[in-house]
């Protein structure tokens, strides 16, 4: 798929647009003035995979909590503001490596125009959020409702305050809940300006239901090649959400990292508890950072030519099964040590079984 050219912004090192990989964001649902607690939980998205995290910054307290939080977790972070300007200047002075405010709604135009200044001088960038559920009432009245139409004109209203004040360090988002339109407001976006999008299905649920729909909706933008960071929404452990958009990222080859399974859905020809075997392979070895495509078949029929197409895997039989490694057969291996030996390829073939 061919990505469209868009510029670039930068976010605490991490490039956004113009063709750099697409990061993976989420968002803390700790109480940010909570030092010690958001920095524990920022640093289990951290390791997970996460690129850059979003906190809500809705008073004082929380402001001056960014620079410590920053130095401890050493992430680029960004600050979600609504409405109130001196929040946003505060958490530039703290360190802040992006802001997520509306200019439209922080009131007369000094107001902007000082958060500008300051984002313009530090080269913060500023993200323009637009939610479905939140459009101002004359949107709604002439639209009719939250359409994609009356997104992108909201978008377009809040990007042409910046664009006055000279100011292009801009990303946009475009969320509904609903992914049909959430995936039309952004195309419509894409035709409009080359600022880099911010690509998400807001308030998507809980995992069963919101991981489906973040995949469908991210998943068709980015197959059109629209989409420069992503964040999936769910309700819940933070750290799903992160494992979530690197799976999208993955199961579109946008992204090699870790350890990608590939496991048969099993059925009657199955003679292995394949289930087990791959939850325990997991287990042992799913924090491997180096990218390894790993095969976990339950027979002989699809089993070795799925498993020839991994860098390593095994193929099941009559209680045993068959270890492949970069296409070849390797040897037989007891069914009760498929998961055991499984991993320990996995390790000496990433590098990590000498780390340990």
């Amino acid at each position: 798929m061919q990505r469209k050219n868009t510029r670039q912004v930068t976010v605490g090192g991490v490039p956004i647009g113009g063709g750099a990989p697409i990061p993976v964001q989420s968002m803390t649902n700790t109480d940010t003035r909570d030092i010690d607690a958001t920095v524990a939980q920022i640093m289990r998205m951290k390791d997970a995979g996460c690129d850059i995290v979003r906190m809500s910054i809705y008073d004082e307290a929380c402001a001056m909590a960014i620079g410590e939080i920053k130095r401890q977790s050493g992430m680029p972070l960004v600050a979600d503001i609504h409405f109130d300007y001196r929040l946003a200047l505060k958490a530039i002075e703290q360190g802040i490596d992006k802001l997520r405010i509306n200019p439209g709604n922080i009131g007369e135009p000094g107001r902007v125009r000082k958060v500008v200044s300051a984002a313009k001088e530090r080269n913060i960038p500023i993200r323009i959020g637009v939610n479905a559920g939140s459009l101002d009432k004359k949107i709604l009245d002439k639209y009719h409702g939250p359409t994609p139409q009356g997104m992108v004109e909201s978008a377009m209203e809040h990007i042409a305050i910046l664009e006055e004040l000279n100011f292009d360090q801009i990303v946009v988002a475009l969320k509904a809940s609903n992914v049909c339109d959430t995936v039309e407001s952004y195309r419509l976006m894409a035709e409009k300006r080359d600022y880099p999008l911010h690509l998400g299905v807001t308030e998507a649920g809980t995992p069963r239901a919101g991981i489906v729909k973040s995949a469908i909706g991210i998943g068709a933008l980015l197959l059109d090649g629209i989409g420069d960071t992503l964040r999936v929404s769910l309700t819940g452990d933070v750290v799903r959400e992160v494992e979530t958009g690197i799976e999208i990222l993955r199961s579109l080859g946008l992204r090699r990292q870790g350890m990608e399974i590939v496991s048969c859905p099993t059925c009657g020809r199955c003679n292995i508890d394949l289930e087990q075997i791959v939850y325990e392979v997991e287990r042992l070895v799913g924090t491997v950072e180096a990218p390894i495509k790993v095969a976990i078949m339950g027979c002989a029929v699809n089993g070795p030519g799925e498993a020839r197409q991994a860098d390593v895997g095994i193929a099941g039989g009559k209680d045993k099964g068959v270890l492949f490694k970069r296409g070849q057969q390797v040897c037989a291996v007891p069914g009760d040590q498929l998961a055991s030996r499984l991993a320990q390829e996995i390790l000496e073939m990433t590098g990590a079984g000498s780390k340990r």
